[in-house]
């Protein structure tokens, strides 16, 4: 049996790459399975919301094999697993779903009933989302293998564009959601706030759309430098108060049609909103109502969580927050919030990556680490380094770019 070794979360601020158990056919709660697969991971990457968990904002337990964003080749079968085989190169959606209740068959994958025994939803190496390790690892196992599974058509075409498509299991479709849901279109003036890899893969969404003009704005100076850099407009928060001022300065009036909030409750309120640097989780939420225009979309990709231990008040540490409800209701303004459900845009996100509609890594700028470099990606993606760190955990990816 191969040894593997994972990314396992210690306490806040803390990472280490550990052995770890080599996968079983088994689900969190001991019960053997044959409806899965072990994946050999080829790419797997660290997120934004893995951060919130390594920062100490969530009620993530030590010991936690984390990582949700996998792509591997399967090296081993369940007896029930029809359609995938061994040698198949494959994303794996960050969703676990089964495939059979209500919400899976109306492709709601993100809040599947059955894969989390405390809430809808399931998703690995992430706390409250089921108890199913991580993919940060050299192996890991991926339950109901037929339904979730993404095969790539070409094994060799794949691994040539495999920064590309490692962002298949989360943030490009994550992106592409937001932009869904805020109702991006041909013609469309977009604002995304935040310019970590989401708000990079929803600006690269909102124009895969159509979107006439997509603004970018973050505090990060280097962040909205590649956001420059790669084709958008961008907005520095901290040195502009007023947000609908420096809109109209670049399309022409103060609002734009669609807004997408890329940050999500670790937000920090903008100028006139409180000191700079300040926690204050609904500011980015109230920001967006006072920037849409009138009927038009709020796509919230940016994470929520129903507890925060770190949260500023005790009604942000329980998941309740000051939004001026009220502002968004008098412009009749639509939400959408929530896990994207990967399944239903990977195929269609596959099909504009081999085919060069999109380079979604260089939006994001990817870049390839080992995996005893993990510590160091927290690190420095904590920092707000303007990169999206991809580990090799196999050196399957390496030795292809080599």
């Amino acid at each position: 049996m191969p040894s593997n070794r994972g990314v396992v979360y210690e306490g806040p601020g803390k990472v280490e790459v550990l052995n770890i158990d080599y996968p079983k056919f088994e689900d969190p709660q001991g019960k053997k399975i044959e409806h899965a697969v072990i994946i050999k991971t080829a790419t797997t990457n660290i997120c934004g919301s893995d951060q919130h968990m390594v920062r100490g904002r969530t009620t993530a337990p030590a010991g936690l094999i984390l990582g949700h964003e996998i792509t591997g080749e399967v090296v081993e079968k369940g007896s029930d697993v029809l359609f995938i085989n061994v040698g198949d190169l494959v994303s794996v959606p960050f969703n676990i779903a089964c495939g059979r209740c209500r919400p899976c068959r109306e492709r709601n994958t993100g809040v599947c009933l059955n894969v989390n025994n405390k809430q809808p939803g399931g998703a690995y190496g992430y706390v409250e989302m089921g108890g199913w390790a991580g993919g940060q690892a050299n192996y890991v196992m991926v339950p109901f293998a037929d339904f979730n599974l993404l095969k790539f058509p070409d094994k060799q075409k794949a691994l040539e564009k495999i920064l590309d498509l490692s962002m298949l299991s989360d943030i490009f479709p994550t992106g592409f959601h937001g932009a869904r849901c805020a109702a991006v279109d041909v013609g469309s003036t977009v604002y995304i706030a935040g310019a970590g890899p989401v708000g990079l893969a929803a600006a690269a969404s909102s124009r895969l759309l159509g979107a006439a003009v997509v603004i970018v704005g973050d505090r990060n100076e280097e962040r909205l430098a590649h956001a420059r850099d790669v084709g958008f407009e961008t907005i520095n928060i901290l040195k502009h108060d007023n947000l609908s001022e420096q809109i109209e300065q670049i399309v022409g009036d103060p609002w734009v049609d669609a807004a997408i909030d890329a940050v999500g409750f670790e937000a920090s309120a903008p100028g006139q909103a409180g000191a700079r640097g300040e926690a204050a989780p609904a500011s980015v939420l109230n920001q967006l109502m006072d920037i849409t225009f009138v009927a038009g979309g709020v796509g919230i990709p940016g994470l929520y969580v129903t507890e925060d231990p770190g949260a500023p008040n005790e009604d942000a540490k329980r998941g309740m927050l000051k939004i001026r409800f009220g502002k968004g209701w008098s412009k009749s303004l639509h939400f959408h919030t929530g896990q994207a459900p990967v399944l239903q845009y990977n195929r269609q996100l596959m099909q504009a990556i081999l085919h060069d509609r999109v380079q979604i890594a260089k939006v994001v700028n990817a870049a390839l680490i080992s995996l005893d470099e993990a510590p160091m990606g927290y690190q420095q993606f904590d920092r707000g380094a303007a990169k999206k760190f991809v580990l090799d955990p196999n050196g399957m990816a390496r030795k292809k770019a080599a």
